[in-house]
């Protein structure tokens, strides 16, 4: 039985982590968003955090959007708003549940506490 529920668990794991990638999201990496950022690639950055009601309201819409046709070269990088204090500063973010939109290098838009998905399809679509 325990082994059962052992390949059970492991097997949700790969599952859930082949889904994430899936999405177009990632965690967000220093170096990645850097090269991205330097190969004009349009991102979002969502400043994230586990205990938000508001992050929560939007996980479904970012996953939506993410995986979405007309979204397919936008490159969605997931903050932790508790750990990325350095990219808060640089970006002057204060507050969870914000997107930080980029699109050739530059920043070209932001929208914090919004959940409702036009409003957040808007705001991620001037990255096209």
């Amino acid at each position: 039985m325990y082994r059962m529920l052992l390949k059970m668990l492991v097997l949700l794991t790969i599952t859930g982590s082949a889904a994430s990638a899936l999405a177009g999201e990632q965690p967000y990496d220093q170096t990645k968003f850097e090269q991205a950022q330097a190969q004009h690639q349009s991102i979002v950055v969502w400043f994230h955090a586990n205990w938000c009601p508001t992050c929560r309201a939007q996980q479904p819409i970012v996953e939506r959007l993410s995986q979405s046709p007309e979204m397919k070269n936008v490159t969605v990088f997931v903050a932790d708003f508790d750990k990325e204090k350095a990219l808060e500063r640089s970006l002057r973010v204060v507050q969870q549940s914000t997107f930080v939109v980029f699109r050739k290098g530059r920043e070209v838009t932001r929208s914090t506490g919004e959940t409702n998905q036009q409003a957040i399809r808007s705001t991620w679509e001037k990255a096209l």
